[in-house]
């Protein structure tokens, strides 16, 4: 969630919003510091810190605060097990701020900056309220009593192929911490509308595409034509991209290693290859089945820091993803 767009629109929308923030924790909790709810004046909210006991006193508490209008900032020290009954039994320190039209003109740069990734603010009190300083505007200010990060660092993904697959995990990659970069060479290959995080494109040079991919891409092979499979992932291989996927059975993971041994690809790119895709012991062939499968392979792939090393490829689940 881009938090700082959703409280400069609910604000446009309602008048006021209020902000909920995991400011501090000690031992175990439910949401890790930075974690965030943005509360309507109506009382729906967007976001988690983790819900049960904790989430539902913080959001009453923020309620309450709306309904007395914009105001100073609270920070809430919250033991979870003595006070709340959650058994993760940690600490935790909840900041809560209200905000209207007037901070409007403030959130905007927060609203610019989060769209561009992560980026870091200086926090100050002043009279009760908190004030935000782009780190990179500010530098080391004496002031600042805490600093902030904000923003979503997106990995990006490369999609070749709009069927039945591409448009699941298009979907299903939607409200996740991916950049989709969705490619087909066929015209009218694309839905009317595409989620947010995707980018869809009609693709003229394929190889051209994997040339100038951010090397941190993670990329999916799942064209209309096997002869272009073989181009796209052939090419890919040829980089050092953490996960190259391809859709397909063990039969034609095998004739496609004989034709990458051919064009000269060595034995660890050619292993690296994950084909079939997605994680083992799910072997159904619904596209949106294969679609949460290879979600949740991708998201293994980016906890375990392959964006920053070299990444084993887990061992394939059974011919689930044959055409």
């Amino acid at each position: 969630m881009r938090v700082w767009r959703q409280l400069a629109d609910l604000i446009g929308q309602h008048g006021s919003a209020a902000l909920i923030t995991v400011h501090e924790v000690k031992g175990s909790a439910p949401r890790e510091v930075g974690a965030h709810i943005v509360v309507r004046p109506d009382g729906a909210f967007h976001g988690t810190i983790g819900g049960g006991q904790l989430e539902f006193r913080m959001l009453d508490i923020a309620r309450d605060m709306l309904r007395g209008g914009r105001g100073a900032a609270r920070i809430v020290d919250q033991a979870l097990g003595p006070d709340l009954g959650q058994c993760c039994g940690g600490r935790v320190k909840i900041l809560i701020e209200t905000f209207d039209g007037r901070d409007l003109e403030d959130i905007k740069p927060l609203v610019d900056s989060e769209a561009h990734g992560v980026f870091e603010v200086e926090c100050r009190l002043d009279q009760g309220r908190v004030i935000r300083d782009l780190s990179s505007a500010v530098g080391d200010d004496k002031a600042t009593q805490w600093r902030e990060t904000h923003g979503e660092a997106r990995t990006p993904v490369l999609i070749f192929g709009a069927g039945h697959v591409g448009r699941a995990l298009a979907l299903a990659l939607a409200p996740l911490p991916f950049s989709v970069r969705w490619l087909d060479d066929r015209e009218d290959a694309f839905p009317g509308h595409v989620p947010a995080n995707v980018a869809a494109v009609r693709m003229q040079d394929p190889v051209g595409e994997i040339a100038q991919a951010d090397p941190r891409s993670l990329i999916l092979v799942m064209t209309h034509d096997h002869p272009l499979d073989m181009a796209i992932t052939a090419a890919a291989l040829g980089r050092d991209f953490p996960y190259v996927g391809l859709i397909g059975s063990d039969t034609k993971r095998a004739r496609f290693e004989k034709r990458f041994r051919e064009l000269g690809l060595s034995e660890a790119r050619i292993r690296s290859l994950v084909c079939p895709i997605g994680i083992p012991g799910i072997v159904a062939k619904e596209p949106a089945v294969i679609a949460a499968s290879v979600v949740a392979q991708l998201l293994q792939v980016r906890e375990r820091g392959a964006l920053d090393s070299k990444f084993s490829p887990p061992v394939p689940a059974n011919d689930k993803t044959a055409p």
